[in-house]
């Protein structure tokens, strides 16, 4: 072997090597009867695939051509539809405005004639005098000037009321700059009660405990004061048992002169401080962007012209087919149900912003129990009984008692402890939370309270602060939004239930004619609400100072998730469901929250019965800005589809839809709706947006 081929294994290429035979399969040949065989099933399945096609074609051919003969017939009956529910519409809303002047002009002459003391809020100088004089009054005694706080009270409601709904801005800074004084001076005339008590605490110790304390209940507030005359250095703590409310004092103030204040107004008058304020501060921002967008738009405009100019060129030769929210958007003008934040920068954004978190953003919570002012004061000098003769020092006022102060060596002083039992007239859904008043700045924070404990079966809150201060006990304000499901049902003429089912409770109102009433399944201590037959507002008022809020406004979107829809067809849908409310039941579906912004999907039925409606008496219709149909599917289909029910037909307007599928009673009942009623259920309906926020 040569070196070069050194590592390398020799091959001999001569040797025939023998390899095992491959093993054969063998080949089955298909006999003549068995190709025959496959090839006519091999026919037969594309013959049957063929006709399948086939009739797929034909049947969507069919479907083509019956929904261009449905809309067909849309155009031909969509003017006398459109002029129809137009009619409807405007004869109820002539007689709600008539009506409305009407009970004004009532409201307004019976206002005039009540002489109660109170002035009427639009005459500004009639308040500016009622302002003057209580404040000039020092002669007063602790029972006269608690009513002349209710009538305060009073005053600043119905301020507030007009301040809600007025747009003129002079009227808005007058009604505005009367709320401030109303407030101050109220706060004011509070503190001067609470001073003539102290100033004769002496003379009311309790045998017990060597102390002042007394509890006193009137209409608007509950005032509890604690004189600390005996100064034990082992006092720790005082409940107000009647009031529900106590404190805890560490053992520095149980030795020192000093007294506590504890004010619950049931009344609450800082959040619309709050309002006030930063509506005002963000109005400032918005004219100063105003200005600026105003010389952009100057800029503009010449060209914005010249494109106008072009595009009416192109289309004005085009006929315009109006859909029935913009036939009907004259009689909806009134309503906004704009679920995005506004472009306008003249109009306020009332969401607070402030230093991070601690800030309350008072869109999102919302006061309950309304306000509790806790005060630390100096005791007054008490009077000095002699022979025939009492010696007082002239003190001005009551004045504040500086806790924490300050301690060697740079401890910290104890905290003082505030305990209230959770007012039964409202309801919580969750555990509240604790928001002290910054009166510096108005607003509400969440810093400076700590150690915070609730007992839910004493529904008591308990928890610690540096020093006493006002503070109120905050709930979401849509805690119970969005609403798990809902149910308009017919009661009979004029007659409805209106169902919510929400994410904590559910709430029944009972709607006749104009007039409203409430139903819980929880009723403690809401005696003054359910059960009670009140016009809508008043009870929608009365809901939200309960807790009790399934209502929705301009900022709810920003809080929940919603399911967006075009405004004017839900507007429209709303108007159209009111008309038939007396004949007709109304009720949530999930394919409403998949079919689109463009459409609204709810079952419906006739029905005439008080009790529930039965599962399988819904029908699913789908309404648009164009057309109003009836569909196949139901609540328990597999899957969404636009499909419309067999032998029905397409319509302009929801109602003319519904009466396809209605008796002649039914029709005539609708038809005979009285407009109170009407007009209430649409008020509803508006205020909450099921269709929405569900």
């Amino acid at each position: 072997m040569c070196a070069g081929y050194r590592g390398y294994r020799y091959t001999d290429f001569t040797r025939t090597v023998k390899m095992p035979p491959k093993s054969k399969k063998k080949s089955r040949k298909m006999t003549k009867a068995q190709r025959l065989k496959k090839q006519q099933e091999e026919e037969e399945a594309a013959q049957l695939q063929a006709e399948r096609e086939e009739r797929d074609r034909l049947e969507n051919r069919r479907k083509q051509e019956e929904i261009q003969r449905l809309e067909e017939m849309v155009l031909e009956s969509r003017e006398n539809e459109l002029n129809e529910l137009c009619h409807l519409l405007e004869e109820n809303n002539s007689a709600i405005i008539k009506w409305r002047i009407d009970a004004a002009e009532k409201a307004k002459w019976e206002r005039y004639m009540r002489c109660d003391g109170v002035p009427d809020p639009k005459d500004q100088r009639g308040v500016n005098t009622f302002i003057s004089l209580w404040r000039d009054d020092s002669e007063s005694n602790v029972a006269e000037e608690l009513q002349l706080c209710s009538k305060a009270v009073q005053l600043f409601e119905e301020l507030e009321e007009l301040l809600n709904e007025t747009k003129d801005p002079k009227e808005i800074l007058m009604y505005q700059e009367a709320l401030r004084d109303v407030q101050e001076l109220l706060h004011s005339k509070h503190l001067s009660i609470a001073e003539k008590i102290l100033k004769g605490a002496s003379e009311n110790i309790d045998p017990d405990t060597r102390n002042m304390q007394t509890v006193s209940k009137h209409e608007t507030s509950t005032l509890c004061l604690w004189a600390n005359l005996f100064k034990n250095p082992n006092f720790k703590e005082l409940d107000f048992e009647e009031a529900g409310m106590g404190f805890r004092l560490p053992m520095q103030l149980a030795v020192s002169d000093i007294a506590v204040r504890i004010l619950h107004t049931h009344y609450d008058h800082l959040s619309m401080l709050a309002r006030i304020r930063h509506q005002s501060e963000k109005q400032i921002v918005g004219e100063e962007k105003l200005s600026i967008q105003d010389s952009d738009k100057k800029q503009s405009s010449a060209s914005l012209q010249s494109r106008n100019s072009s595009v009416q060129g192109s289309e004005g030769s085009k006929s315009q087919i109006f859909t029935q929210m913009e036939a009907l958007s004259g009689h909806m003008s009134s309503l906004d149900f704009s679920d995005a934040p506004t472009t306008d920068p003249t109009v306020p954004q009332v969401a607070m912003t402030g230093n991070g978190a601690q800030v309350v953003d008072i869109m999102e919570y919302t006061s309950l129990g309304e306000v509790f002012y806790y005060d630390l004061l100096h005791l007054p000098p008490q009077p000095i009984r002699r022979r025939g003769y009492t010696i007082l020092q002239i003190v001005d006022g009551l004045r504040v008692f500086p806790y924490p102060t300050k301690r060697p060596k740079g401890e910290a002083c104890p905290p003082v402890g505030v305990s209230v039992t959770l007012p039964d007239w409202v309801v919580y859904m969750e555990p509240p939370l604790v928001a002290r008043w910054d009166a510096g700045d108005e607003q509400w924070r969440r810093d400076g309270v700590t150690d915070v404990s609730y007992e839910e079966a004493g529904a008591k809150i308990s928890f610690k602060m540096e020093t006493f201060q006002t503070f109120a006990l905050m709930q979401k304000t849509y805690a119970n939004l969005p609403f798990q499901s809902w149910e308009l049902r017919p009661l009979g003429q004029d007659s409805a239930l209106f169902m919510v089912k929400g994410a904590f409770i559910n709430i029944t109102i009972t709607i006749q004619n104009d007039q409203c009433m409430l139903q819980l399944e929880q009723e403690r201590g809401l005696s003054h609400l359910v059960g009670k037959w009140m016009s809508g507002p008043a009870l929608q008022k009365a809901m939200l100072k309960a807790g009790i809020n399934i209502f929705v406004n301009e900022h709810t979107h920003k809080y929940i998730s919603i399911c967006k829809k075009e405004s004017l067809s839900e507007q429209a849908v709303y108007e159209q469901m009111a008309l038939f409310a007396s004949a007709c039941a109304f009720s949530w579906s999930k394919w409403n929250a998949i079919c689109g912004e463009e459409h609204l999907v709810l079952q419906v039925c006739e029905h005439h019965d008080p009790t529930p409606v039965p599962e399988d008496s819904w029908s699913m219709y789908l309404v648009g800005a164009q057309r109003s149909k009836k569909l196949e599917i139901t609540e328990n289909s597999e899957a969404f589809s636009q499909d419309h029910a067999p032998n029905s037909r397409f319509h302009s307007t929801f109602i003319h839809m519904l009466q396809d599928n209605m008796s002649p009673d039914g029709i005539a009942m609708a038809r005979n709706s009285h407009y109170w009623f009407v007009d209430t259920v649409q008020s509803l309906l508006c205020a909450t947006r099921p269709l929405v926020y569900s």
